[in-house]
């Protein structure tokens, strides 16, 4: 049973072409949708909680994930399909122009959602990005995606998160990594580890943007890197983009996840960023 919410939520669901998208809604005031990929609504609720003061909160699960299920389970997740999802939803709420947050593969959505439909969105926070088409040894890390996802397909879910973790320098103490990874998942999260291996890694670290678009997009962009993610996979490919660009990442407390992290010390920068600080 999931826990109950410390603020009061709204949920819906919207049908689009191929899916039925679960969103929830908190709060009341300037639209911000924080927008998750691989991981569900679930996620950023602690962070979702802490904007409803004085935001309306958006967050949703992505297709394919948890509550969100696909009329085809083996399509695909990318970019741009999960970017017209979002595009659906925000101008189902017709709250906007709205405030992206979006978090690893959230922030490679929100990105296309800058290209696809700039006009639902003022503000995207892309924070780290795992866009390795950028970086100088895309190749290698191709095939070490590949590598990763044939050893998920291979029945060996451990070994491909330990892969995972090595590429992405992100290192854990062994007890950590053991209670994160090693222990029994439920059919529920066992299905959307599945769908990030085998239908969402490939598509979303190889997405390539287009800068040209990016560079004039309406929408203000901000890349974020977490303070505590020095060398690791997700600040290369940030920096990256912001040296594309032209935009000097914005650091944010914690990690990679910092937003689960310290939920609060996240909001009070997010705030800040969003005031233009």
């Amino acid at each position: 049973m999931e826990a109950a919410p410390t603020v009061p939520v709204t949920v819906g669901t919207l049908r689009v072409a191929d899916a039925t998208l679960h969103y929830q809604v908190r709060g009341e005031g300037p639209l911000v949708a924080l927008v998750a990929a691989p991981m569900d609504a679930d996620a950023y609720a602690p962070l979702a909680d802490l904007l409803a003061t004085d935001h309306t909160v958006l967050t949703a699960d992505p297709r394919g994930i948890n509550r969100s299920p696909l009329d085809d389970p083996n399509r695909d997740s990318t970019p741009e399909l999960r970017a017209d999802d979002l595009s659906r939803l925000l101008a189902h709420l017709d709250a906007g122009p709205a405030a992206l947050l979006g978090s690893s593969g959230g922030a490679v959505t929100a990105l296309a959602l800058a290209q696809g439909h700039p006009g639902l969105v003022h503000t995207v926070i892309a924070h780290e990005p795992p866009l390795v088409e950028l970086l100088d040894d895309r190749e290698q890390l191709r095939a070490e995606t590949a590598d990763i996802i044939a050893t998920h397909v291979a029945g060996d879910r451990v070994g491909a998160w330990r892969k995972f973790l090595a590429q992405a320098n992100i290192t854990l103490p062994e007890p950590v990594f053991e209670q994160m990874y090693a222990g029994e998942l439920d059919p529920r999260h066992l299905a959307d580890e599945h769908r990030f291996f085998n239908h969402e890694l490939r598509a979303t670290t190889g997405w390539q943007p287009d800068l040209a678009a990016l560079r004039e997009a309406k929408p203000r962009i901000v890349l974020g890197i977490g303070r505590e993610s020095a060398d690791q996979l997700c600040e290369r490919t940030t920096t990256a983009l912001g040296q594309a660009l032209g935009i000097a990442p914005t650091r944010f407390p914690g990690g990679h996840v910092g937003f689960v992290e310290d939920p609060h010390g996240f909001a009070i920068r997010l705030r800040e960023v969003l005031g233009g600080n």
